[in-house]
């Protein structure tokens, strides 16, 4: 595996998902632009929209602000990689994309709030590996705004609160973030599961492309009805009332301990930036979303 590959194919993932918005999450945005019934969340999600068009047209970032720098990382089984040195190259790559670019650091000592201006520190950018069944390595580079990421919640539910108690609280959590996320947005909901598994599990759903749905039909099910329940909130655009406070709800689950039902929610927000790259051991790169 080509390590100095790897360190700029990360520098570049963190770039193009600045300045761009994956398909699936456009056009989910103007099919809630064409359905919506207030006229100035309409006139929002134009906007939005034209944020979008003037990002992808001209150098400019969607956003100002740069994330909390995500890697999730997949390794195929057919891949043979250094573990260390491939965590080591996509680092550098975020902090070459940072200097070179230039980009806004956002990432400080959690005590003394000091920033090296690097968009990277102890354990950041955070980096998740795992596996899957592939003949190439899967970098998705996801930069996660503040206001989104603050939008964070878990609970330890009851198994007695069955499904009822999990719709409950992923109600509560949208209506209590408010406008704060930058709606409409996705929510990602993990359920089951220890209690650190259940929150990256609503981590990784936010991940997942509009449109799809989990594979165990009870939880697309959940999927479906939870996307309703949010949007007659009536929260709307940016909090200003409307009816697409949301444009998609993923879940994604684990088996868990028979008395625990861990719940958490992560939200998304319109920003919905994500960048995938697939790497072959050939040398070959794939860049898209």
């Amino acid at each position: 595996m080509n390590y100095t590959a790897i360190e700029d194919i990360a520098k570049e993932l963190y770039i193009f998902a600045l300045k761009t918005i994956p398909p699936d999450v456009t056009a989910a945005l103007e099919r809630a632009a064409e359905r919506e019934t207030s006229e100035s969340a309409r006139n929002i999600l134009k906007t939005i929209l034209k944020n979008i068009e003037v990002a992808a047209a001209q150098p400019n970032l969607v956003c100002q602000d740069t994330g909390l720098p995500i890697y999730k990382v997949r390794i195929g089984t057919g891949c043979s990689v250094d573990g260390l040195a491939l965590k080591q190259a996509i680092v550098r790559g975020c902090e070459r994309a940072t200097i070179e670019h230039p980009l806004r650091s956002s990432i400080v000592h959690p005590l003394n709030r000091k920033n090296n201006q690097t968009s990277s520190g102890e354990k950041m950018p955070a980096i998740d590996f795992d596996f899957h069944a592939a003949d190439y390595i899967e970098i998705t580079m996801i930069p996660k705004g503040s206001g989104s990421e603050n939008m964070s919640f878990i609970k330890m539910c009851l198994p007695a609160e069955g499904i009822e108690g999990i719709k409950r609280f992923v109600v509560e959590s949208v209506f209590n973030s408010g406008g704060n996320p930058c709606p409409p947005t996705i929510i990602g909901v993990g359920i089951g599961g220890t209690a650190d598994l259940c929150l990256k599990l609503a981590k990784d759903a936010i991940a997942r492309p509009l449109g799809t749905h989990n594979p165990d039909p009870e939880v697309a099910k959940l999927e479906d009805e939870l996307l309703e329940m949010v949007n007659r909130l009536g929260i709307g655009p940016m909090g200003l009332g409307g009816a697409t406070t949301c444009i998609g709800v993923n879940v994604e689950m684990a088996y868990t301990h028979m008395t625990l039902n861990p719940v958490a929610v992560n939200t998304q927000c319109w920003a919905a930036r994500r960048a995938v790259a697939r790497i072959w051991p050939n040398g070959e790169v794939k860049i898209g979303y």
